[in-house]
């Protein structure tokens, strides 16, 4: 994803626990003839002078940094799958996506990224793994499946400012999937972020899911000299239609992504 002032839009990818039925089906549908591609991150509104380090956003929730260009080659996290629910008095199908990544706020050039996204569809919850080296479509990762209590590690990985690798790892099941990367569109290096997002499907924000809490832990970006940890980052909520939906946290190895 990239930022338009920010960052981006996630879009979807592959292995449900669950055979897919009605909307469900159908999206994954509109998703495999190329429907969903990143987005810019939507600014809601500035930054506020009187809290710091905050921003709020229409589709992303997490934590970002920005720093100057060629500092970042790695980005890692681990979190555990949560199982999606509608929004209170909600009906249909709900989603949303987790992911690492590597520039889309300051960098609009391109940006290196992978997650997995969470749905429900009435009964029917889904889990679908993914990469993607924007501005190229994500495309989806087989062989790897999850279920709601998995642990999993995402982790990208830059070796040159135009190729690199995503890897997803199951750490419950022990199934690890990689796609190694190459794009013309140049990386800066100068953003690393952990994020929750309501993606874009077609032209619009897919119902955003109510994911409960989605804890980045083990959480480090590797840069030239070393490694640091999301502490410091600036932290963006999602606001839509005047409320916010997340709330965010940042400590020196994770970022806690709350719906709220």
């Amino acid at each position: 994803m990239i930022a338009t002032s920010f960052f981006s839009f996630v879009l979807l990818a592959t292995a449900a626990v669950a055979a897919p039925k009605g909307r469900l089906a159908e999206r994954l549908a509109r998703r495999a003839e190329g429907a969903h591609q990143s987005r810019p991150m939507v600014v809601e509104q500035p930054e506020l002078s009187n809290v710091s380090q905050v921003s709020y956003s229409s589709n992303w929730a997490g934590a970002v940094w920005e720093k100057s260009s060629g500092t970042f080659k790695s980005v890692t996290g681990t979190f555990t799958v949560p199982k999606p629910s509608a929004p209170s008095g909600g009906s249909g199908s709900y989603s949303a996506s987790a992911w690492v990544g590597i520039d889309g706020d300051t960098c609009g050039n391109a940006i290196l990224q992978t997650g997995v996204d969470f749905t429900i569809d009435g009964g029917s919850v889904s889990y679908d793994a993914w990469y993607e080296w924007y501005p190229d479509y994500a495309y989806d990762f087989s062989g790897i499946s999850f279920s709601a209590g998995d642990t999993v590690k995402l982790t990208v990985t830059a070796s040159s400012t135009t190729a690199g690798k995503a890897v997803i790892e199951n750490v419950s099941t022990g199934k690890t999937v990689s796609k190694s990367i190459t794009s013309s569109s140049a990386l800066c290096e100068e953003n690393a972020e952990w994020i929750v997002e309501d993606y874009e499907e077609g032209s619009s924000l897919v119902p955003f899911a109510n994911f409960g809490t989605v804890t980045f832990s083990g959480a480090s970006a590797s840069t030239g000299s070393g490694s640091t940890g999301p502490s410091g980052a600036t932290i963006i909520d999602i606001q839509q239609n005047g409320k916010t939906l997340t709330s965010v946290s940042t400590s020196s190895n994770s970022v806690t992504v709350k719906y709220v």
